[in-house]
């Protein structure tokens, strides 16, 4: 009644009987009016074609030699480039919305584009990217899918060059993979065409902005207090230890923890292929292997850091990862006074960890026999600290295992701790118990020659449930 009435006041539309207004000139009445497509906010697609524009003519306007660190200067061209395609499209954008795509351009050009958010977002540890169009995290230890996304393998090849460029390394189809890391020392693995054939796949791994402490760990469950007082004691007594694990275990973060146990007074050399490592203390060397260049020189491989590090007068040499016959070489350095040095491999199990070195060992073409190997292995390796990731994300130092010696041809290894998996909680977190297996380790004497107390019952039948 109220519209009828409105259309029927003086200097409206002239009265007709609602009987004789057809149903189809109802609905016309009452529609609002539709707002001029000039004045519509964009949705998605059309904000990412916007955001391509503008991008493909900062590429042709942008100089190459421009200083990208002076933020200013480029927010101001780039401000005008986005106003003259908004104009050009006769598109409105909110100022909120406006500020956004700002921004994403922005990162595009100083930062790593699409990446950057990620690389904010405190709870993420992992970012990887499987083609320009699909893009995963790992939250809390849960891979999530996430809307972000690349423009096109193009966009995703111009990151991959900001991140590697720096670096003096490269990635192309003659060498489609590269190992690279951020300016926080996160790691980056890259991979491309005709390798990848879903196109450029990028793999990071996020570092905490807050350095993990052993507390921490005892906090999470990875370790007990006793587990934590152990360790403590076998990196001040400078015993050779092993961190083995699985991709994603968290090796890297609990040899960081144990690097923080040497004492402040001691020459740390760290050798990495791509330096990650982020150690405390002040008195330490880093070096970082170096690919061949594109005419195939200039190449300094692990090996040869490793025996140069030997020349440098550490105290502790510790090696990022080991991976091929590089690892000969740090059996050799643990052999020949450098005790107390640390490195870490991938193995699911102590006994894999040591068929592993074995089988690292042949590959550096010494033609060694397995014997020597095992007891080269054998009286260099103290210590095995074995870390894995659980069905439920949750990571946990499932081993603390003492290497014993030889007996005939083979390696005889004790655990010292243990994880025992008890059930499943309502959650689907795992229930489980770190526990003492109750053996004594040999090297407790080495303890006492530095003078080293454990508490009696640490090595008890007492259980630690988490």
């Amino acid at each position: 009644m109220s519209l009828l009435k409105r259309i029927g006041e003086p200097g409206g539309p002239a009265q007709t009987p609602p009987a004789a207004v057809p149903p189809q000139r109802q609905a016309a009445v009452a529609a609002p009016p539709a707002r001029p497509s000039a004045s519509r906010e964009p949705d998605q697609a059309k904000t990412a074609d916007i955001r391509r524009k503008v991008q493909e003519r900062l590429v042709e306007t942008l100089d190459p030699r421009a200083d990208t660190n002076n933020t200013g200067m480029i927010q101001r061209q780039v401000d005008e480039l986005l106003s003259g395609v908004l104009d050009g499209e006769g598109v409105v954008m909110g100022r909120q919305e406006r500020a956004r795509l700002l921004e994403v351009i922005l990162h595009d050009i100083t930062g790593l584009g699409p990446l950057e958010d990620l690389l904010a977002e405190t709870d993420i540890s992992e970012i990887m990217v499987n083609g320009p169009k699909q893009i995963y995290v790992e939250r809390k230890g849960k891979l999530q899918k996430v809307p972000t996304t690349f423009l096109n393998d193009e966009h995703a090849a111009r990151i991959i060059d900001r991140i590697i460029a720096p670096l003096g390394r490269r990635v192309d189809e003659s060498s489609p993979m590269v190992d690279a890391r951020l300016k926080d020392g996160s790691r980056v693995n890259v991979i491309i065409r005709p390798i990848s054939l879903l196109g450029p796949v990028i793999t990071i791994r996020k570092f905490a902005k807050e350095r993990i402490t052993i507390d921490d760990m005892i906090r999470f469950g990875t370790v007990t207090r006793e587990m934590a007082d152990l360790l403590n004691a076998c990196i001040k007594a400078r015993l050779n230890v092993v961190v083995a694990g699985g991709t994603g275990s968290g090796k890297t973060t609990t040899l960081n923890i144990l690097s923080g146990f040497i004492p402040d007074d001691e020459r740390i050399v760290t050798v990495e292929n791509a330096a990650e490592l982020q150690l405390r203390q002040d008195h330490v060397v880093t070096l970082e292997s170096r690919p061949p260049s594109v005419e195939g020189t200039g190449e300094v491989t692990m090996m040869d850091l490793i025996v140069n590090s030997l020349r440098m007068r550490p105290d502790r040499v510790i090696v990022g990862e080991c991976r091929g016959g590089e690892t000969l070489a740090m059996l050799q350095a643990m052999n020949t006074g450098h005790d107390g040095s640390l490195t870490t491999l991938h193995a699911n199990t102590p006994r894999d960890a040591i068929s592993r070195i074995e089988t690292m060992c042949m590959m550096a073409g010494m033609d060694l026999p397995i014997k020597a190997i095992r007891e080269q292995t054998s009286s260099a390796v103290d210590l095995i600290v074995q870390q894995a990731r659980l069905k439920d994300g949750s990571r946990k130092i499932i081993n603390i295992t003492e290497v014993v010696g030889m007996e005939g041809d083979n390696i005889q290894l004790q655990d010292i701790f243990v994880f025992e998996q008890t059930g499943v909680d309502e959650r689907g977190k795992i229930v489980g118990r770190l526990r003492p297996t109750g053996v004594r380790p040999r090297f407790v004497e080495k303890f006492e020659a530095y003078g080293i107390y454990l508490p009696p019952g640490i090595f008890g039948s007492g259980d630690r449930f988490v």
